[in-house]
């Protein structure tokens, strides 16, 4: 282990912990092509440039990361002019996002500063990376890894965090929880999948601010929601929120019923399937994730003398009641209704066995719907190195993969 120093008048003081290849398991080989791309691309330019965050986490965890973040010393518009497939977003904090095939987005974020204040929401002066690592919101997710040598850098003790496996908060609790309530959420989320302890502070700090979850946005909540329903753990992510009396402000009506064992069941049914698809490297859809939150809650009286389109309209209707007022898109919640009616027996507008099998058919190398400009960008070049398998779960089910042969990235620079 290194030691990272920073001058300080008549004595060098010490800023990070700096571990070598040797010291950690965070290898290239797990990260994704596009981003130790762009990477090599920031630092060619003679920028900085780490992966950060949740992957470096998942990665020491053993873990196979969902998302790859970057953050890099270069401003928004000097990424922007780096990258053909950028695009910038973002109004209190302006950030980048680089866009590839299959709607994959990897976030680019110049380094923050710590001199503004947290208490006014001022996010808009960037920093160095030491300043950047202090404002990670809890230690466990303010790595930063390199990968042109390999070095894992540490600004905040975190690896002492992660032997102890206790999930600390790095910005001060008077405000954390109050400026930016989700930072509630995702403390239980990383508790429940990471198996870490929160902090006695932490916890006490969430029971305190519990009610600050009714400011939030509801399109936040929305997106927190499909995270947690995505992640392979959402049984004991969502039996921790009603421990801590946070659920009843994401989900007011669903938290009545969460003690269930039909409802506890459902949901880890669901994990179980996440956790094979994720293994096969596929993704599950937004209405597979709908139907088994809310299935085992529809019920349907009289059904046999409705209407087709009457028993949809009345389960569309409890579906709505069961996940307000989270907003996700009224056709990913009517194909979640209809493979419940499929369940009950009843025909449905399109035959439907699974919302996986849904999905559109597509030939190996097709693109469906409208190209984003990296897609423009290489077929151009006429290369095509991707292409689509289907893999069938253990329980039977058809699921459609992604197989990436060489990386978007990789095959624009050739």
């Amino acid at each position: 282990m290194f030691t990272r120093y920073r001058a300080g008048g008549m004595k060098d003081v010490p800023v990070a912990r700096i571990y070598s290849p040797k010291e950690h398991t965070v290898r290239n080989s797990q990260i994704d092509k596009d981003a130790l791309w762009a990477i090599r691309k920031l630092q060619t330019a003679g920028h900085e440039a780490y992966i950060v965050g949740g992957a470096i986490r998942d990665m020491l965890l053993g873990r196979k990361p969902k998302d790859f973040d970057i953050a890099t010393s270069a401003s928004p518009r000097q990424v922007q002019k780096l990258f053909w497939n950028a695009r910038i977003i973002g109004r209190r904090f302006r950030i980048v996002h680089l866009y590839f095939n299959y709607d994959k987005i990897i976030e680019v974020t110049t380094f923050r500063s710590d001199e503004e204040n947290f208490e006014e929401g001022n996010n808009n002066i960037y920093g160095t990376i030491e300043q950047d690592a202090k404002r990670r919101d809890f230690s466990i997710n303010s790595f930063y890894y390199n990968p042109k040598n390999g070095q894992l850098l540490d600004f905040n003790n975190a690896m002492d965090d992660f032997r102890k496996k206790r999930i600390r908060s790095l910005i001060p609790l008077s405000y954390s929880f109050s400026e930016d309530p989700v930072r509630m959420i995702r403390a239980i989320k990383y508790h429940a999948t990471t198996g870490f302890t929160l902090c006695c502070d932490v916890r006490r700090a969430i029971r305190r601010n519990a009610t600050n979850l009714e400011t939030c946005s509801t399109s936040r909540l929305t997106e927190e929601l499909a995270k947690i329903l995505s992640s392979g753990m959402s049984r004991e992510i969502f039996l921790e929120l009603k421990k801590y009396r946070m659920l009843v402000y994401i989900l007011p009506c669903f938290s009545l019923y969460i003690g269930y064992d039909k409802v506890k069941d459902s949901l880890s049914e669901l994990d179980e399937a996440v956790r094979g698809i994720k293994d096969l490297g596929g993704s599950i859809d937004k209405a597979s994730l709908i139907y088994h939150l809310i299935k085992p809650l529809v019920t349907l009286e009289g059904g046999d003398a409705m209407s087709q389109d009457e028993r949809l309209h009345e389960v569309f209707r409890q579906a709505k009641v069961f996940i307000s007022p989270m907003t996700p898109p009224n056709y990913e919640i009517e194909r979640a209704c209809n493979l419940i009616l499929s369940d009950m027996g009843y025909r449905t507008s399109r035959s439907k066995k699974s919302a996986l099998s849904s999905m559109p058919k597509r030939k190996p190398g097709e693109k469906i719907g409208r190209k984003n400009a990296a897609q423009e960008e290489l077929s151009k070049t006429g290369k095509k190195k991707s292409g689509h398998r289907v893999q069938k779960m253990p329980s039977g089910k058809t699921v459609e993969t992604r197989h990436v042969e060489a990386s978007l990235a990789t095959s624009h620079d050739e």
